[in-house]
């Protein structure tokens, strides 16, 4: 790993990949996230893994009202392939940066800004979402979301959120929450939720193994790069987004034992590249 990147200031700074499949009422309120962020320097891929006309018409409605760059990356319904649509997006995002997040995980107004800060060559950034009951699908809308009141730890509060030491994340105070930072004993992995890291460093690990389904795909990425010798930064109390709580219907046990069998031979192996990504063997 070079001690510096060259980075392309003729580049958008970052490229924000979404992944999302049917949801578009989620992504949309997405997208008005992204509307609201502090950093503009950035383009939008949404990598969809087939999703029908509903998608489309959201992304459209979308770009009719904002100025920000959208890419919409997307493959028939062949089933879950959400690593596949990943590495195509991959392969279209123009920054050196990549930031990877899902398409229902709504942004804070310094969600990108916090990303663009921390990022450091020889490291990826690791943050989470914050998780909330699926009782507030109905209580959170374009307004809670473009005036910032969803992510305020009272207003959630107000409504019925219980609370627990995961609502530290909402905190008001910046010092506070650097401690924590500091402080938190959660391993910094790649969650697909909320990372970051160089496309440089994606590439050479060759992206997401394309063999893998729900469950781990996002942490496999993470340890080739630990064995490239990139190393994982937590900023699970700076960059923060919400999620509200869903049903996973696509949760499979024998794909879980498939991935956990990947992901074991990564660490195993010491393994940095898969044959099943981005540049597939011949």
């Amino acid at each position: 790993m070079p001690a510096t990147i060259k980075i392309d200031t003729a580049k958008p700074r970052i490229s924000v990949i979404i992944t999302t499949y049917n949801a578009p009422e989620e992504l949309w309120l997405v997208l008005l996230g992204y509307e609201q962020q502090t950093s503009r320097d950035f383009e939008i891929l949404i990598a969809d893994d087939g999703s029908d006309e509903r998608t489309q018409q959201v992304i459209d409605r979308f770009r009719s009202v904002s100025s920000l760059h959208v890419k919409h990356v997307w493959h028939e319904d062949n089933g879950f392939a959400k690593c596949k649509i990943l590495n195509t997006a991959v392969k279209q995002a123009v920054s050196d940066y990549l930031l990877f997040t899902d398409g229902d995980c709504i942004p804070r107004a310094d969600f990108v800004a916090v990303h663009l800060q921390e990022a450091r060559p020889g490291w990826f950034l690791s943050g989470t979402y914050n998780n909330i009951p699926s009782s507030f699908k109905s209580l959170i809308g374009e307004q809670e979301v473009i005036s910032g009141e969803a992510f305020k730890l009272s207003w959630l509060r107000k409504h019925g959120l219980e609370f627990s030491p995961k609502c530290l994340r909402l905190i008001k105070s910046y010092s506070l929450r650097l401690l924590l930072n500091s402080l938190t004993t959660t391993q910094p992995t790649w969650n697909g939720c909320n990372v970051s890291g160089w496309k440089s460093d994606v590439v050479a690990v060759n992206g997401y193994d394309e063999r893998m389904r729900y469950g781990g795909l996002d942490r496999e990425l993470g340890l080739r790069l630990n064995n490239l010798g990139i190393r994982g930064k937590q900023i699970r109390f700076k960059a923060i987004c919400l999620h509200v709580d869903h049903e996973r219907g696509y949760m499979n046990e024998e794909d879980l034992k498939r991935n956990l069998a990947i992901r074991q031979a990564t660490i195993e192996t010491k393994s940095t590249h898969t044959d099943f990504g981005i540049r597939r063997a011949a």
